[in-house]
């Protein structure tokens, strides 16, 4: 099985476009879609600086459309699976038919402009932790008032969250861990971004959205998403979830992916998956980054293109047990794994606390209430996730 992946931020280059341009109709596409992401896609893809594209306003829709460009010269019609790392989820869903190519170029523009407002309304950054126990890790970072917005595999999880808070995380690092502090705009994937989520989902409610032709993983969960107006909620509530690209590569491995082919600007994922999905079975890897290697990559395709092994997501709801104020566990976070029995939380009422479980084993796919939510009985709180 073959799979395409687009890439995030961060991943850019000064002149990664320029190559492309010579092909017939790329400049006029790139005009077409400045005007719709209010960017000068030509400029920033050739003569920009560094500086320049690292501007959130200015990168996403770069990025979104880069992969577009360079997906239309390849046979798309023959790749079975695809995926895309934060902004990247864009570009991927148009490649699987859930929004056309100008929807997707479009909310880029108004994510990365909405973004970089968010950023700009209180001092956030992000810093690499590499190496350490996860789990001393994820409770280093909620003692300092950190998110864990990006975990990128194994050893790697990305902290974002208030200047003094990554100080303090810099200061007092987890053992056997390396902090590495990220020149990004803010924090990225976590609640500090919920102006830019709410703006978003305001445009993004005019935009009708298909069912995937192909299967495509949300970042949420690592998941498949099979349904046009789900894949689009997801696409927005990414902007201030963490980033589950592990539990993408996960299901990457369960689907017995044998090819990869990483779009422009292309390096990051192919690195991920090249360090996550290693020894016998390691999928074959192709990185686009000019028209000089399109035929590799369509060598790729033809080596590996084949149907879809059958993947079914299933997801089970856990109501509330009584009438209260829900509280919510600690651990139980989205995209954690759980287990059947497992409390999630509790809910308190006149008669005191109640607990809430889960009933299978799975992945915490979603919140439904937040915490200290008045509820009532039977009402959805949460809701877990699997695959057979």
């Amino acid at each position: 099985m073959l799979a395409v992946l687009s890439p995030g931020q961060g991943s850019q280059k000064p002149g990664f476009l320029a190559p492309w341009l010579d092909l017939d109709g790329v400049e006029a596409r790139l005009r077409w879609w400045s005007a719709l992401a209010g960017v000068d896609l030509i400029h920033l893809g050739t003569r920009a600086d560094a500086d320049e594209i690292k501007d959130t306003a200015r990168t996403q829709p770069l990025l979104v459309a880069a992969a577009l460009l360079a997906a239309e010269h390849l046979p798309m019609h023959d790749v079975a699976l695809v995926a895309g790392h934060s902004v990247g989820e864009l570009g991927a869903a148009a490649l699987a038919g859930v929004l056309p190519a100008e929807a997707a170029v479009t909310l880029a523009g108004v994510r990365g402009h909405e973004m970089a407002a968010a950023c700009a309304l209180e001092p956030t950054g992000m810093a690499a932790v590499l190496g350490g126990d996860p789990d001393e890790v994820l409770a280093a970072l909620q003692s300092h008032g950190l998110h864990p917005a990006n975990r990128n595999g194994a050893g790697q999880i990305v902290a974002a969250g208030a200047i003094d808070g990554l100080d303090k995380l810099a200061a007092e690092p987890p053992a056997r861990t390396r902090i590495i502090r990220l020149q990004v705009a803010g924090a990225f994937h976590t609640p500090y971004m919920a102006p830019a989520e709410a703006a978003l989902a305001a445009v993004a409610a005019g935009v009708t959205a298909s069912a995937p032709a192909r299967i495509l993983l949300s970042n949420l969960d690592g998941a498949p998403v099979g349904h046009g107006p789900e894949t689009l909620q997801r696409l927005v509530r990414q902007v201030t979830a963490p980033v589950r690209w592990d539990l993408c590569m996960r299901t990457l491995a369960d689907l017995e992916v044998t090819g990869v082919i990483e779009l422009p600007p292309a390096g990051t994922l192919a690195g991920l998956v090249k360090r996550e999905l290693k020894g016998e079975g390691a999928p074959e890897i192709v990185t686009l980054n000019t028209p000089a290697d399109l035929p590799a990559a369509r060598r790729l395709i033809a080596r590996h293109a084949g149907p879809a092994r059958p993947y079914t997501p299933w997801f089970r709801m856990v109501v509330s047990p009584a009438a209260g104020r829900l509280a919510r566990a600690a651990e139980a976070t989205v995209g954690a794994e759980v287990r059947a029995g497992q409390v999630l939380g509790h809910v308190t009422g006149a008669q005191g606390p109640v607990e809430v479980t889960a009933h299978d084993n799975g992945l915490l796919t979603e919140w439904l209430a937040h915490h200290d939510d008045p509820v009532a009985p039977g009402q959805p709180l949460v809701r877990i996730g699997g695959t057979h």
